[in-house]
C-alpha cells in the first residue's frame, strides 16, 4: 500500500459530526481499547445503536461508559432531527451516493426543474454565490444585533438593578464583613454579570445560524466557498469546520476529522479560530453599541469578514511554505433539497449552545472573577487598582500595545486574561470599570421599583424588538427613537477611555490574537505541541500587525 494512500471519510454534517466528535474525545479520555474496529466507525455504530457492536463493546473495558455516552448522543440527535441515526447516516451515505452519480453519469435533459434547482442556479452561481452568502452573513448580524439590543439593555438593567440590589440586602442581612461585599459586588456581579449581559445576542445568533443549516444553505455556502478556498489550497469540505468555528472553535478542531488529508487537516485547524465564536460577540457587541451606534450591525459583520479573509492570506502563506498541498482530492458535496426547519430542533440547538456559554459563565468566569478580585485588591488595603498586583503587571505589559492606540494598563490586563477565555475580556473591564457603578444602581432605588421596573423593561423590550423585526420589510419603519438601544454601563465607562479608532483596533486584536486555552488544548490533542504553539504565535503576530495598521493607518488619515 502506498504510503501516502488517504482514506475516504463521509461527512454526516455538522449536528452528527459533534456527537462523532464528542465520543472520540471520549475514546481519548477514558484510553478506550477499540481493539480492532476502527474508532470513527465504531463511534458511529454506537449512534447507530447497532446490536451487534453494543453487545461486543458492552464487554469491553469502559464499554458501559462508552455504551451510556453513545445513547445520550443519539437520543439529543433524534430529538433535533426528528429521526433515528441509523435512518439520517443512511440518507447522508445515499446522498453522496447521488452526487457521484450526478457528477459521473450523463444522462438526458429532463425538462422538470424544482423549486430547489432555481434556487440554486442564484445561491450556488459562479459569480452570484459569494456575493450572496456575505450577504446573508450580513443580514443576520444586522438582526442579531439590532433585535437582540432592547433585551441586552434590559438584562443589563437587571443585573445593575434587582440583582445588585438582592445581593446588597443579602450581604447587609447577614452583617458580611466589607471585603465579602466587595468580592460579591465588585467581583461576581460586575464580572459574571458584565458577561450575562449578551446572553439575548447569542440566542439569537445560534437561532439564525440553526436556521441557516435546517434549511439546506449551509451546504451551499461550503459548495460556493470550495472554489475560493482551493486558492489556498483547501477545499469547501474545510468551510464546514470553519463554519462551525462561528460557535465554538473547539468541536470545529475535532470536526476537521472528516477531512481525509492529515495536511488539510492541519492547516483548516491553524484557520479555524481565525473565525470569530460566540465568545467573541460579547466584546463586540459592547464595542459596537458604545462607538458605531446604528451601524454597530455593519462594524459586527466586518469583523467576521475580516476574520474569512485573514484565514484565507494566512492559508496562503502557511501553503506557499511549512504546509504546501498534496495530491488534491475531489470535492463531493450533496446538496440535500431546501426543507422547513423543524422549530423544535432549532430551538434546541438554540439552547444548547447558549446553555454552554452560560454554564462557562457558572464556572470558568465565575473563578476568573475571583481571581481578578483578588489580584485587584493585592496586597490587601491597596486603594488605587492601579497599584494592585494586576495593575502593576498589566502596566508592564501595556506599552506592548502602545503603537496600537490602547496602552494602558486596564485594557492590556484584560487582553491577557482573553487567553482563558474570549469572554473574560469584558468581565475584566466589568470589574475594572463599573464597580463604583454597580453600587450606585444599588442604592438609588428600591429592589421593589427594580422589580417592578424589569417587568415593564421585558414588555417594552418585546415590544421594541417586534418593531425591529417587522422593519426589515419592504417600506416598514415601525422604528422610532424610543427604540433605539441605550448605552449600557459598560459602554459609558468605556466612551471614557477610548475613541472610534482606538475600538476599531482592539477590536481588530481580538478577533486575531492567541486562541483560548481549550481551542489550544484541542490542538494539541489532534495535531500536537508544536502546532498548538503555532497557532498561539503567529495568530498573536498577525493581531499586533492588523491592529498597528489599523490605529496608525486610521491616524495618518486624521481619524483619531
Amino acid at each position: 500500500m502506498n504510503a501516502t494512500q488517504t482514506f475516504f471519510r463521509l461527512d454526516y454534517g455538522g449536528k452528527l459530526e459533534r456527537e462523532i466528535a464528542y465520543l472520540l474525545a471520549l475514546f481519548e479520555e477514558i484510553k478506550f481499547d477499540a481493539g480492532r474496529y476502527p474508532r470513527r466507525w465504531l463511534a458511529i455504530k454506537l449512534l447507530e445503536g447497532d446490536a451487534n457492536i453494543l453487545e461486543r463493546v458492552q464487554a469491553m473495558s469502559s464499554g458501559g461508559q462508552v455504551i451510556s455516552a453513545a445513547q445520550q448522543g443519539a437520543e439529543k440527535l433524534k430529538s433535533m432531527l426528528g429521526d433515528d441515526v441509523d435512518l439520517l447516516t443512511a440518507d447522508r451515505r445515499y446522498g453522496y451516493i447521488n452526487g457521484v452519480v450526478r457528477q459521473s453519469l450523463h444522462r438526458p435533459l429532463i425538462d422538470r426543474i424544482t423549486l430547489t434547482d432555481r434556487i440554486d442556479d442564484i445561491v450556488t452561481h459562479k459569480w452570484l454565490g459569494l456575493p450572496f452568502f456575505f450577504a446573508m452573513m450580513y443580514i443576520m448580524f444586522r438582526l442579531v444585533i439590532d433585535v437582540s439590543s432592547p433585551f441586552l439593555d434590559w438584562t443589563d438593567a437587571v443585573i445593575n438593578g434587582p440583582i445588585a440590589k438582592l445581593f446588597s440586602f443579602i450581604l447587609d442581612l447577614t452583617a458580611a464583613p466589607a471585603w465579602i461585599c466587595s468580592l460579591v459586588i465588585d467581583g461576581i456581579v460586575a464580572g459574571v454579570g458584565g458577561v450575562l449581559v449578551f446572553v439575548p445576542g447569542l440566542l439569537i445568533l445560534y437561532f439564525f445560524l440553526a436556521l441557516l443549516e435546517d434549511s439546506g444553505y449551509m451546504s451551499r455556502a461550503a459548495f460556493v466557498m470550495d472554489r475560493f478556498m482551493r486558492v489556498v489550497g483547501l477545499h469547501g469540505k474545510s468551510f464546514i469546520p470553519m463554519i462551525l468555528g462561528f460557535g465554538c472553535a473547539v468541536p470545529a478542531i475535532y470536526a476537521t476529522r472528516t477531512i481525509a488529508s492529515r495536511r488539510d487537516r492541519v492547516l483548516t485547524a491553524l484557520l479555524v479560530p481565525l473565525m470569530s465564536c460566540s465568545a467573541r460577540l460579547p466584546v463586540y457587541v459592547v464595542f459596537g453599541l458604545a462607538f458605531f451606534g446604528a451601524r454597530a450591525g455593519t462594524v459586527i459583520w466586518a469583523m467576521y469578514a475580516l476574520g474569512i479573509i485573514v484565514a484565507m492570506i494566512a492559508g496562503l502563506v502557511f501553503t506557499r511554505t511549512i504546509l504546501k498541498p498534496d495530491v488534491s482530492s475531489a470535492f463531493v458535496l450533496e446538496l440535500p433539497p431546501y426543507r422547513q426547519p423543524s422549530l423544535k430542533s432549532v430551538m434546541i440547538h438554540m439552547w444548547e449552545n447558549t446553555r454552554e456559554f452560560v454554564r462557562k459563565a457558572g464556572t470558568t468566569i465565575l473563578f476568573a472573577s475571583v481571581v481578578m478580585w483578588l489580584l485587584l485588591n493585592l496586597p490587601w488595603g491597596v486603594t488605587e487598582q492601579r497599584d494592585s498586583y494586576f495593575g502593576k503587571v498589566s502596566g508592564m505589559i501595556a506599552p506592548v500595545f502602545s503603537p496600537l492606540g490602547f496602552g494602558n494598563w486596564e485594557t492590556s490586563g484584560a487582553l491577557v486574561t482573553g487567553f482563558m477565555a474570549k469572554e473574560i475580556v469584558v468581565s475584566s473591564m466589568s470589574q475594572i470599570y463599573l464597580s463604583d457603578a454597580v453600587e450606585e444602581a444599588a442604592n438609588t432605588t428600591t429592589f421593589g421599583e427594580d422589580m417592578l421596573g424589569a417587568g415593564s423593561g421585558f414588555v417594552n423590550a418585546i415590544v421594541s424588538s417586534g418593531k425591529i423585526l417587522l422593519s426589515i420589510i419592504p417600506g416598514v419603519n415601525l422604528v422610532d427613537e424610543e427604540t433605539e438601544a441605550q448605552d449600557t454601563a459598560l459602554s459609558l465607562a468605556l466612551q471614557k477611555n477610548f475613541t472610534p479608532l482606538t475600538a476599531a483596533a482592539l477590536l481588530v486584536f481580538v478577533l486575531l490574537y492567541v486562541p483560548c486555552v481549550a481551542t489550544l488544548g484541542a490542538i494539541k490533542h489532534e495535531f500536537g505541541s508544536s502546532w498548538a504553539v503555532t497557532s498561539a504565535v503567529y495568530q498573536t503576530a498577525v493581531a499586533w500587525i492588523a491592529a498597528f495598521i489599523v490605529f496608525q493607518g486610521g491616524k495618518l488619515l486624521g481619524l483619531g
